[in-house]
């Protein structure tokens, strides 16, 4: 692993128990809550979907919990040792690197990357290897910050010279991106950070969105 993903790593590694006192939360009625919702709307049940960042595993319980089979996987160890509480029939983990994951080609159905695309230094990198672990045609789902969240702090060192923790990719950008890959843009939502209110955005272009929001949902079908 690269100088920036050790880096990252260590930082969920010393995150990991924060992370999992919140994590069911903010996926229950927090910022992650249309997540589900969005995911059951266009991926059949049953389908087999690799949670791709899966943190402590909470929303990859939730996944199985709807009625689909899952296989989670982070980088952080400690996150993995809380996901695997939730184990069972149809649901597993894995530690793994998202620029080079431990899983054969076309593994599943769909896969979802929330917030995980942030944290490696090549972005493509990563979406190649998203494609490449799901079916021609199969559904990703990726969470991408928008620019303004809490989270992309990580990246300010880079301006005084220091260690970068997170990239500053943009959620126009992931579709640049996307395009170039030739997968299909299928549905976008918005997770709107606290304050904004639905008349102050009604009418306004995606990209507008875009940059309102605490993170924008991406459903993408990959190429092939």
């Amino acid at each position: 692993m690269e100088e920036w993903g050790k880096t990252a790593q260590e930082k969920w590694e010393g995150n990991a128990g924060s992370w999992h006192s919140r994590s069911e939360e903010m996926w229950l009625t927090g910022s992650r809550k249309q997540i589900l919702p969005f995911v059951e709307k266009h991926v059949k049940k049953a389908s087999h979907i690799g949670d791709l960042g899966c943190g402590d595993g909470a929303g990859s319980h939730l996944l199985r919990q709807a009625g689909y089979e899952v296989t989670g996987m982070d980088f952080s160890n400690n996150m993995i040792e809380f996901a695997k509480r939730y184990e069972g029939d149809d649901l597993r983990f894995v530690q793994g690197d998202l620029t080079s994951m431990p899983f054969r080609d076309h593994a599943f159905n769909g896969v979802m990357a929330i917030n995980s695309i942030e944290w490696v230094e090549d972005p493509l990198k990563a979406l190649k290897e998203v494609e490449r672990v799901v079916v021609p045609g199969g559904h990703i789902v990726i969470g991408l910050l928008g620019p303004t969240a809490h989270p992309r702090e990580n990246a300010f060192p880079r301006l005084t010279g220091g260690k970068a923790v997170c990239n500053t990719m943009m959620p126009w950008e992931l579709v640049k991106l996307s395009n170039e890959l030739g997968w299909e843009a299928v549905d976008e939502e918005w997770v709107f950070k606290k304050g904004v209110k639905g008349d102050a955005i009604t009418g306004l272009d995606p990209e507008l969105k875009q940059a309102l929001s605490f993170m924008t949902l991406f459903m993408f079908t990959s190429s092939g």
